[in-house]
């Protein structure tokens, strides 16, 4: 656990929003380069697919996948007086901008917004729309903040790793959705693995989960695991099934979600192999968002899928939130769950 609670923390200081998460990728290519039972290569869109040699060779293939991408945000034009204008990369409510710090081409910047004072009484309590913020890097001009910023550029959370709680059990971070997941493949593939299996650290899914339909279609796996973060809203002031999950519950199967209907097959047997196992697992109370399973599933020639996530507080925002308890709980389940589907 402290050795993917290591890879987790130098993951998410890392940016890396959709289609730029080329670093991200060379950092775990460093961390497998030299392990003989490992040989990888980079395809065409960025997907970094990686085979692990195991004890043995499964009767099914099985591929667990993970996407190396954060959401962000992309400098879309600069403003006569230096203001950067901004457009998202993937889904962020703009009430998690307002204020924030950001990163832009390793600059501080700030998203700014209308001084209280100046703003009427009527519109006071409205959240600004997303077209009318800007970033403030400190320039007076166009021409000054075109020395250091340009059309494209990718803007990231400036936002530190912490860990606090009782006994430190609560992290805080930005990216992890879905650092976390490659985290703990990461592990997996420093680990010796019973069965042969391959690891797809995909790219681009903040935007449509589009370097998945490319690295399924590579691999072709028979089942497939996707690593996730998911939402959980067990927060003050939310009762009942809005909450969704819960931190400390375990990890999350899904039976649904908003891209994919899992097999119930598969939802039973996952929560049925962790009930047997003592591992702590939970399901999603409403059917909403959706991940890389969305494409897994339909790719190739159908893959057998599912969804293991952990949950989060505050996703999509500069201060993600999950236990480490969950984190353990979810690498156990998909150790379990290769040995699963091994075999039919």
């Amino acid at each position: 656990m402290e050795r993917i609670l290591e890879f987790a923390r130098d993951l998410c200081l890392i940016d890396g929003i959709s289609s730029r998460e080329d670093d991200v990728r060379d950092y775990i290519i460093n961390k497998i380069k030299n392990e003989n039972t490992c040989s990888f290569i980079v395809d065409n869109l960025g997907n970094l697919i990686v085979e692990k040699k195991g004890k043995k060779k499964p009767q099914n293939k099985i591929m667990i996948d993970a996407h190396t991408d954060e959401v962000g945000l992309i400098v879309s034009y600069i403003t006569s007086d230096g203001f950067l204008k901004i457009h998202n990369v993937g889904s962020i409510n703009a009430k998690v901008l307002l204020g924030r710090t950001v990163k832009v081409n390793g600059l501080t910047g700030v998203v700014g917004i209308k001084p209280v004072h100046l703003v009427s009484k009527d519109k006071s309590k409205d959240i600004p729309e997303k077209d009318s913020l800007y970033i403030d890097i400190g320039a007076s001009t166009k021409e000054e903040a075109e020395k250091y910023v340009s059309l494209g550029d990718s803007v990231t959370f400036d936002s530190d790793w912490s860990e606090f709680g009782e006994n430190n059990e609560f992290i805080k971070a930005k990216a992890l959705d879905d650092r976390l997941g490659c985290a703990i493949m990461l592990e997996m593939l420093l680990e010796e693995q019973e069965y042969d299996l391959t690891f797809t650290f995909t790219v681009q899914e903040e935007v449509g989960c589009r370097g998945a339909i490319v690295a399924t279609n590579r691999v072709n796996p028979d089942y497939a695991i996707a690593l996730e973060c998911t939402t959980a809203s067990d927060i003050n002031g939310v009762s009942g099934e809005k909450r969704v999950c819960s931190l400390g519950g375990g990890a999350v199967v899904s039976f649904m979600d908003g891209g994919t209907v899992y097999q119930k097959d598969l939802y039973r047997k996952a929560m049925d192999i962790a009930e047997d196992s003592n591992i702590n697992a939970q399901t999603k109370t409403m059917i909403a968002g959706g991940n890389n399973a969305s494409q897994i599933h339909k790719s190739a020639c159908g893959v057998k899928t599912l969804a293991v996530s952990v949950p989060c507080r505050y996703l999509h925002s500069p201060s993600c939130v999950v236990k480490k308890s969950d984190v353990s709980d979810v690498k156990n389940l998909v150790v379990k769950l290769i040995s699963e589907f091994a075999y039919d």
